[in-house]
C-alpha cells in the first residue's frame, strides 16, 4: 500500500472499505476518523462526554450510563433497554403495552405490540412544529451548482398533497404502490405519502429494465406505480415513462399510472397515466395520517435479482425507524445542525434507512444524490463536500472502488475539511466502531463493534457456537431486535429458510467473520462464495483483498472452477488502473507474489483474466455466475442478464477471455 501512503482521503476510504467485497449487502458498516482533515465541529470520538457517558441521552432513563453499561443492558434486559426509548424517541397514537414477542427459531419477530404511530409524522410533522424553516433535503441535482433545499414545512406540503391524490384514486391502507423514479424530493414525498395514509411502497431503483421492474410489481401485487417522464444521470436524459408502459402491460393489478416531470420533455400519456403534479396542485396541502400499528407493513424492497427470483424482504414501522434513527444517529455522531450526505439511492436499502427515514426521523438535514461520482469528472464526490458543507460521507464501495482508478488529485483539490465522518453503506448497521467509550481505538477495515442490541455469535460448521477470541465462523446474531426484516412477502417459509434455519436459535447473517484478539469483529467475505482446493477451504473474499492489496488493482472477482485433480481452483478477475505504463504480465506475477505471502500457495488462483470493469448489478454486487458461466466456457446460456448495470460488459468478458485461452494455448 505504499502508494497511498500521504493520508489522502481516498485512502482512508479505501481502508475503510477493504471487506465490503462485490457491493454485496451487508448489515454492518465500517467507519474511520479523519486525522488528516480538520473538522470544522466535533472529531467522531466526540460521543461522550468526559466521563465517558453517551450523549445525547438514549432516553431519560438511561441518562448517565456508559456504552459498555448500555450495550450490556440492550442485551440482557432489551424489554427495558429498547422500551424506554421507544416510548421518548418515538410519537405514538396510542402507546405500546408489550415490547417484544420474538420467537427465533420460527422467524417470529414483533416488537412495541399494542402501539400505534405513523412513520410520517415522526419524520415530517413534529419538526414542521419546532422548527419548520429548517431545511430537510439538499436535492444535489446532476449538474454541479444547481442544488435545491426543501424545508420541512414545504415536505410536509408536498407529501400531503401527493398522499390525497393516491387516496383520491382509490390507493388506500394496506395497498401497494410501486415507485420508479430517480433521487428527488418527489420520490421522497412519494415515500412518506404512502406512509402517511398507510399504504406500503416498493421502489424499484429507476434503472431497472421493464422486466425487472414487471416481476417487483407482479410480486407486490401492486396497485399504483409512481414515475417521472425521465431521469437526469451523468449528464444524460433516461427514459422512465416507456418503461413502465411495457411493465404494467404485464401487470393486470396496476390501475394508476402518476407520471411526474423531471424534464420539459414531453412522454406520451394513456389511459392510466394521470400527471402527478398537476393532480397535486388541486389537493389540500393538510392530509390526516393514518394510525398503524407497530408491526403493520411499512415498505417491502426487493433483492437484486441476480440469482433467483426477487424476494421481497418485509419491514414494518416502529421498529424499522426507531433503528433507523439510532444508528443514524449514534454511529455517524450526527448533531443537529450538520449535513448529512449518504449517496445511496432511494431504490436500495441504505437510501431508505439513511437518506430517508433515519435522517428525517432525527430532524436532520440530508442530502439527495441525483449524479454519478465522475460526472462531470472524478471530483464529484468532494466538490459536492465542500460545496455543501457535508459533515457526514456514507458511499457505496463499488463507487468508492471506481474512484480508486483515478489520481487522487482529483481528492486532494477541494476542502474536506467540513468531514467527520466517512462510512461505507450497508441498510441497517449492526456492527461498527461508533458509539463506543470516549476515546476508543478505531482500527481501519473492521466493523468492530456491536450495535445496542445486537449480540453476534461465531459458529462453527455443525452450529456449535464458538468461544473465546482470535477465531473464525459463520457470523449469526443470537437474539432479535427491533430494525430486522419481518418476512419474505407471500413466503414466510423462504424467509426462515434463509436466515433461520441454518444455524437453529440464531439468525444467519450470510457472512464469515474473524473475532480479534482484542474481541473485535472483522468481516471476511460471503459464506456462500467459499472454494475446496485439494481439500482446503477458502473463501474468495480472502483471496481478493491479498489481490486489492496491489497499488494498480482498484477491483477484482475470484470465483471457483472446477480442476481434474484439486476438485476446484481459483480463477482471478482483474480490473487494472488505466495507466498506460503498466506491465500486465509483470502486475499478474505479483499478484501471485501477493497472493503465495498473503495466504498460502496454493490459495494462488491458476488463472488470472484482466478485465476493463466486472459485471454487476444496478446495486453494485458482482454477478459471479456470469464470470463462472464464462471461466468454464459455458457462455451460451448466461441466464437472464436484465438486472446488469450495463449488459455490453458481457461481451467485453468474453472477448477478453477467447483471446486469453488462444495465449495460453499457444503458449503450452
Amino acid at each position: 500500500m505504499a502508494a497511498h501512503k500521504n493520508g489522502s482521503l481516498i485512502h482512508i476510504i479505501n481502508r475503510a472499505s477493504v471487506f465490503f467485497k462485490n457491493g454485496s449487502y451487508r448489515k454492518r458498516i465500517l467507519l474511520t476518523s479523519l486525522k488528516p482533515v480538520q473538522c470544522q465541529r466535533r472529531t467522531v470520538s466526540s460521543i461522550g462526554d468526559r466521563n465517558t457517558n453517551l450523549t445525547p441521552h438514549l432516553s431519560s432513563n438511561l441518562a448517565g450510563w456508559s456504552y459498555n453499561e448500555l450495550y450490556e443492558l440492550s442485551v440482557k434486559d432489551p424489554e427495558t433497554f429498547w422500551g424506554s426509548i421507544a416510548k421518548e424517541r418515538l410519537t405514538w397514537n396510542k402507546p405500546f403495552d408489550q415490547v417484544r414477542d420474538c420467537e427465533i427459531t420460527s422467524g417470529k419477530i414483533n416488537w412495541f405490540l399494542g402501539g400505534q404511530l405513523n412513520v410520517s409524522v415522526n419524520c415530517l410533522d413534529v419538526h414542521v412544529a419546532k422548527h419548520p424553516d429548517r431545511v430537510a433535503l439538499v436535492w444535489e441535482r446532476d449538474e454541479p451548482g444547481t442544488e435545491v433545499k426543501v424545508t420541512y414545512r414545504e415536505l410536509l406540503e408536498t407529501t400531503c398533497r401527493l398522499a390525497n391524490t393516491l387516496k383520491r384514486h382509490g390507493v388506500n391502507k394496506g395497498d401497494r404502490v410501486a415507485i420508479y423514479m430517480p433521487v428527488s424530493p418527489i420520490a421522497v414525498a412519494a415515500m412518506l405519502a404512502c406512509a402517511r395514509i398507510g399504504a406500503v411502497h416498493t421502489v424499484v431503483f429507476a434503472g431497472f429494465s421493464s422486466e425487472a421492474l414487471a416481476g417487483r410489481i407482479q410480486d407486490a401485487q401492486c396497485k399504483a406505480v409512481i414515475t417521472c417522464n425521465q431521469g437526469v444521470r451523468g449528464g444524460r436524459f433516461i427514459d422512465l415513462k416507456p418503461t413502465v408502459d411495457a411493465a404494467v402491460k404485464n401487470c393486470p393489478n396496476v390501475q394508476h399510472v402518476f407520471v411526474a416531470q423531471r424534464t420539459t420533455n414531453p412522454t406520451p400519456m394513456g389511459k392510466l397515466d394521470i400527471p402527478l403534479e398537476e393532480a397535486m396542485a388541486s389537493e389540500s396541502a393538510q392530509c390526516a395520517p393514518e394510525p398503524m400499528g407497530s408491526e403493520e407493513m411499512l415498505f417491502m424492497l426487493h433483492t437484486s435479482g441476480s440469482t433467483g427470483k426477487p424476494k421481497g424482504i418485509v419491514h414494518t414501522q416502529a421498529g424499522y425507524l426507531l433503528y433507523a434513527a439510532l444508528t443514524h444517529q449514534y454511529v455517524f455522531d450526527y448533531h443537529p445542525g450538520d449535513v448529512f450526505g449518504c449517496v445511496a439511492d432511494i431504490g436500495w436499502v441504505t437510501g431508505h434507512s439513511y437518506v430517508v427515514y433515519g435522517p428525517l426521523c432525527n430532524g436532520a438535514t440530508t442530502v439527495l444524490f441525483e449524479s454519478t461520482p465522475v460526472y462531470p469528472d472524478p471530483g464529484r464526490y468532494w466538490e459536492t463536500v465542500q460545496r455543501l458543507g457535508i459533515n457526514q460521507f456514507y458511499g457505496a464501495p463499488t463507487a468508492i472502488r471506481l474512484l480508486l482508478k483515478y489520481e487522487e488529485s482529483w481528492v486532494k483539490k477541494y476542502d474536506r475539511s467540513s468531514l467527520k465522518t466517512l462510512g461505507s453503506e450497508t441498510g441497517g448497521v449492526c456492527i461498527a466502531p461508533r458509539p463506543a467509550e470516549k476515546g476508543a481505538e478505531i482500527v481501519p477495515a473492521m466493523a468492530m463493534r456491536p450495535f445496542f442490541g445486537i449480540q453476534p455469535v461465531l459458529m462453527e460448521e455443525k452450529g456449535k457456537p464458538i468461544s473465546g477470541n482470535d477465531v473464525s465462523g459463520a457470523l449469526c446474531i443470537g437474539q432479535p431486535w427491533p430494525g430486522m426484516a419481518r418476512t419474505i412477502f407471500g413466503d414466510h417459509k423462504r424467509f426462515v429458510d434463509a436466515y433461520f434455519k441454518p444455524y437453529p436459535g440464531h439468525y444467519f447473517t450470510g457472512d464469515g467473520a474473524y473475532r480479534s484478539k482484542e474481541g473485535y469483529y472483522q468481516i471476511t467475505g460471503r459464506m456462500d462464495d467459499v472454494i475446496n482446493i485439494s481439500g482446503h477451504r477458502l473463501g474468495t473474499a480472502e483471496i481478493e483483498d491479498a489481490l486489492d492489496e496491489h497499488p494498480a488493482v482498484p477491483e477484482t472477482a475470484v470465483i471457483g472452477i472446477s480442476h481434474d485433480i484439486k476438485g476446484e481452483v481459483p480463477f482471478a478477475f482483474v480490473v487494472l488502473k488505466e495507466d498506460p505504463s503498466l506491465n500486465h504480465k509483470a502486475v499478474v506475477k505479483e499478484l501471485r507474489g501477493l497472493v503465495a505471502a498473503k495466504i498460502a500457495k496454493y490459495a494462488v488462483p491458476d488463472h488470472f483474466l484482466v478485465v476493463k470493469r466486472l459485471p454487476k448489478t444496478r446495486s453494485g454486487k458482482i454477478m459471479r455466475r456470469i464470470l463462472r458461466k464464462v471461466a468454464m466456457e459455458q457462455t451460451g446460456d448466461l441466464g437472464d442478464v436484465s438486472t446488469l448495470d450495463d449488459p455490453s460488459v458481457v461481451a467485453e468478458i468474453i472477448k477478453a477471455h477467447a483471446q486469453y485461452k488462444s495465449l495460453t494455448s499457444q503458449n503450452k
